[in-house]
C-alpha cells in the first residue's frame, strides 16, 4: 500500500474507475449507518462539475482515499466525499486530504469550509474537530430538523 512518504494527493476526475468504486464504499457505509433519507449523498457527476475541486490519495498505483469541495453561493466551499479507504485508515491521510482541500479553497479566495457529516461516524468527527471544525447550526438545502446531522464549520 506504500507508506506516508510516498503519498500522493492530485486533483482527479471522480469518474474514473478507482474513484467510483471508493465512493461506491463509501455509499454502502452510508447506507448501512443512515436512513435513505438522512443520506446527503452528491453524486460522480456533480463531484466532476464546474465549481468542484475533487481529490484522490494515491499510493503505490492503489486509490486509498479521496475528498473533494464545492463551491457554493455565499463564498464558502463545501467539504464533500471525504472518504479514506478502511484498508489505510490510521496514516494521516484523512487529514492530509482537507489540507490539500484547505489549500484549494484558499487559491479560490474562500474564507470558510462547511460540511455536513453524521452523528454515527465518530472517527469523522474526530478528524474533523482535530482539524479545526467547529459545530454550527444548518446551511444550504439541508433539513434543519434531521436527527443525524451534524453541521461543522472552519474559518480560513
Amino acid at each position: 500500500m506504500g507508506d506516508q512518504a510516498n503519498l500522493a494527493i492530485e486533483r482527479a476526475d471522480p469518474r474514473l474507475p478507482a474513484l467510483r468504486a471508493l465512493i461506491a464504499e463509501l455509499d454502502r457505509l452510508m447506507a448501512g449507518l443512515y436512513p435513505a433519507e438522512s443520506n446527503y449523498l452528491v453524486d460522480v457527476d456533480a463531484l466532476a462539475g464546474p465549481g468542484t475541486v475533487f481529490l484522490a490519495a494515491q499510493a503505490g498505483g492503489e486509490t486509498l482515499g479521496c475528498g473533494g469541495i464545492m463551491i457554493r453561493d455565499g463564498g464558502y466551499a463545501e467539504v464533500k466525499r471525504i472518504y479514506v479507504s478502511p484498508r489505510a485508515r490510521g496514516r494521516g491521510i484523512g487529514r492530509r486530504l482537507l489540507e490539500r482541500l484547505e489549500t484549494e479553497a484558499r487559491a479560490q479566495g474562500l474564507k470558510l469550509l462547511r460540511l455536513e457529516t453524521g452523528r454515527r461516524q465518530p472517527e469523522a468527527l474526530a478528524l474533523f474537530t482535530a482539524f479545526g471544525f467547529s459545530p454550527r447550526g444548518p446551511f444550504g438545502d439541508y433539513p434543519p430538523e434531521d436527527p443525524y446531522s451534524l453541521f461543522m464549520e472552519k474559518r480560513l
